[in-house]
């Protein structure tokens, strides 16, 4: 398959990924109270993130270190985590729990800045990902340090962001 044809299909399902995102936000919300291990997603979902930062600074490290091996699959593992991740927070959200920080907080700028730009570049992060997965996997090397570049300070932003974002959310958490 030719690279076009391969940046034709990241480039769909990263659509269709956002779209069902989309999707799913405008569906009706889940009534009733919420289940008692759903009330702990949001937490599980910093840890995942959490730990998707630290693997992404190991393979970071790896790579500088020429283990090519272990860079490879430190970036397989944050991906599948990430993709947990994504699974895990459509799920909390269905049962439509909305939590606004506080206007008269202070922070709040400083919240919705850092939301803002997670939302944005969680957005972008999946063909970025994609296309520095394919050229890594396909030995091109030049290609994949390139746009790597971009990729890993994006994807590591979009991680360590989702972490601040649950640090200054969770207190007004009313569930």
């Amino acid at each position: 398959m030719s690279d076009k044809k391969i940046f034709r299909a990241i480039i769909v399902l990263s659509v269709v990924v956002f779209g069902v995102v989309a999707f799913l936000y405008s569906l009706p919300k889940a009534t009733g109270n919420m289940p008692e291990w759903a009330k702990s997603l949001p937490l599980v979902n910093a840890i995942i993130n959490g730990t998707c930062s630290m693997l992404l600074l190991a393979s970071l490290y790896s790579i500088k270190s020429k283990n090519v091996q272990t860079h490879k699959r430190l970036n397989i593992i944050t991906f599948a985590l990430s993709a947990l991740f994504l699974v895990s927070y459509i799920i909390f959200h269905s049962f439509g729990v909305e939590t606004s920080f506080p206007e008269d907080n202070p922070l709040r700028p400083f919240y919705l800045v850092i939301l803002l730009t997670h939302i944005l570049l969680a957005a972008v992060v999946l063909p970025l990902v994609l296309i520095t997965f394919y050229f890594g996997l396909t030995h091109k090397i030049k290609q994949h340090r390139k746009i790597a570049r971009w990729t890993f300070p994006v994807w590591l932003y979009v991680t360590v962001s989702g972490v601040i974002v649950y640090l200054m959310i969770s207190p007004y958490y009313q569930f």
